[in-house]
């Protein structure tokens, strides 16, 4: 990590949410990311963190990110990135293509009909 100040990046301003594991803690945490941008983000929850921790978040699309908490207040607190990320990746949907087994009847193609026989009106 660099000693350049990431504020100037761009920040997306989202609402999802990503798992923390703490450097010599066991278990994960759920937070809430209210922004992300390519060196850091920005995190809510209730667990203690300390400047300085060193952390990973796993974010959608993306996976485990390596961190330092960079700065803390209250129930939130910011993420300083080791590498930066993609933000973009984060922000696509999670499915993007229903699968035809699970969508709603009214969102499928339509059936096949036999040559020559037409469905009646009801």
């Amino acid at each position: 990590m660099t000693d350049i100040d990431h504020r100037q990046l761009g920040r997306d301003s989202l609402f999802l949410m990503a798992d923390l594991r703490l450097d010599g803690q066991d278990g994960e945490h759920r937070v809430r990311v209210r922004n992300l941008s390519a060196g850091g983000m920005m995190a809510e929850g209730a667990l203690r963190v300390v400047r300085g921790m060193r952390l990973e978040a796993n974010l959608r699309h993306i996976g485990w990110v390596e961190g330092v908490v960079a700065w803390v207040q209250d129930t939130r607190f910011g993420i300083a990135f080791v590498e930066q990320i993609d933000p973009k990746l984060a922000r696509e949907p999670v499915a993007t293509q229903p699968s035809d087994d699970y969508a709603p009847r009214y969102v499928r193609p339509p059936l096949a009909q036999p040559e020559g026989k037409r469905l009646r009106k009801l």
